[in-house]
């Protein structure tokens, strides 16, 4: 029988450049093996990763395939959670480095296995592709920061209109549904922070499906784009992890510090989702009790109507802007995929092969 399989981003493309949550991929002390994987583009590292998680899947694993948010098709890590055993790319720009080594952190360098030489007869050619990849992020960045004002306007006015009475009695009723029936635990739950949707070389990209498969129960929180539901998620997330629960959460790409997007608690199978126009649910095809909270309800629109154009300008701006982001994306994506040329001739795919092979066997038997 297969694992279970989910996917999700460790990292973004956000108003703040990009993001990382690395650091809560798998923490030291609950570790057995951390792999930080190196080498240039081409070299074979997503490939490498997600032939081992496909294989450690295979055999009845759990394993998270962390994508890339700038090329959704290529994976930043993966981790194989029944066996506490994560590999991680760490080159640029989620730059990771062994933090315990040999007692927890180890390095492969598929750099030790290209012809230098061949790749240096590129070298001037290679360096123009990489400034050329560098400025376009620049220009994506620039991009992603404008549409972050233009979603401050919508979030903020929203802000003023929200009926915070009736915000709290939803989470107070919640709470005492879910948590109640658990004590104030003397140790709190550990928190890990993700993004289930990403900005990507393709447009707004999630994979809230695979996150959600095995829950029993899904609060489906409905609002406009800039109505927040990080208050609310915020309540339940310190309402488990005080009675000891742990939790995930995920945050979104345009306030990636600080707005909680959706939440889940594994242990009791429940999830908070927020509904909106970039990342809709489909009830019908999630297999859980589903409850809808519709936070639109409790706007009081009367009181920013005369600010109306303001929030149809913004949004249609904020939109204009994300396309452009995205386009940019791709374009570096483009120039990315260009530098790969530069290696993979000069890679020795089969020796990289035997070695992940290897690894595969060696994590099969712990």
């Amino acid at each position: 029988m297969a694992g279970i399989e989910r996917h999700m981003y460790p990292g973004n493309n956000t108003p703040e450049g990009f993001f990382s949550y690395y650091q809560y991929i798998l923490g030291q002390r609950e570790a057995d093996k951390i792999i930080c994987i190196k080498g240039g583009p081409g070299v074979g590292k997503s490939t490498f990763m997600k032939k081992i998680g496909e294989t450690m899947l295979q055999e009845g694993h759990d394993v998270d395939f962390m994508h890339c948010s700038s090329d959704n098709n290529s994976l930043d890590g993966i981790v194989m959670r029944d066996k506490k055993i994560a590999l991680i790319d760490g080159t640029s720009p989620h730059v990771v480095d062994p933090v315990n080594p040999g007692a927890v952190d180890s390095i492969i360098h598929l750099g030790d296995y290209w012809d230098e030489e061949g790749i240096k007869k590129n070298k001037d050619a290679l360096i123009s592709n990489n400034e050329r990849i560098k400025s376009i992020f620049a220009r994506a960045y620039n991009y992603l920061a404008a549409a972050g004002k233009m979603y401050d306007n919508l979030s903020s006015i929203y802000e003023t209109a929200i009926k915070n009475e009736e915000l709290y009695k939803i989470s107070a009723k919640i709470i005492n549904e879910e948590l109640a029936h658990r004590e104030i635990s003397s140790k709190q739950g550990d928190i890990k922070k993700y993004f289930a949707s990403a900005i990507t070389p393709g447009g707004i990209e999630n994979y809230l499906p695979s996150l959600l498969a095995g829950c029993r129960k899904v609060y489906l929180i409905e609002a406009p784009v800039g109505v927040s539901s990080e208050r609310m998620l915020n309540l339940f997330m310190e309402g488990a992890v005080y009675r000891g629960f742990s939790a995930e959460g995920y945050y979104c790409p345009m306030k990636p510090a600080t707005k909680l997007e959706h939440l889940l608690i594994p242990e009791l199978r429940l999830a908070f989702v927020t509904s909106n126009h970039y990342h809709t649910i489909d009830k019908a095809a999630l297999d859980a009790e589903v409850v809808s909270i519709d936070l639109g309800s409790i706007i009081r629109y009367d009181t920013v109507k005369y600010l109306e154009n303001i929030l149809e300008d913004s949004k249609t701006k904020m939109e204009e802007l994300l396309e452009k982001a995205v386009f940019c994306l791709g374009q570096a994506k483009k120039e990315h995929d260009d530098l790969e040329k530069f290696y993979v001739p000069n890679m020795d795919f089969l020796k990289i092969d035997a070695l992940r092979q290897e690894l595969t066997q060696r994590f099969s038997q712990r």
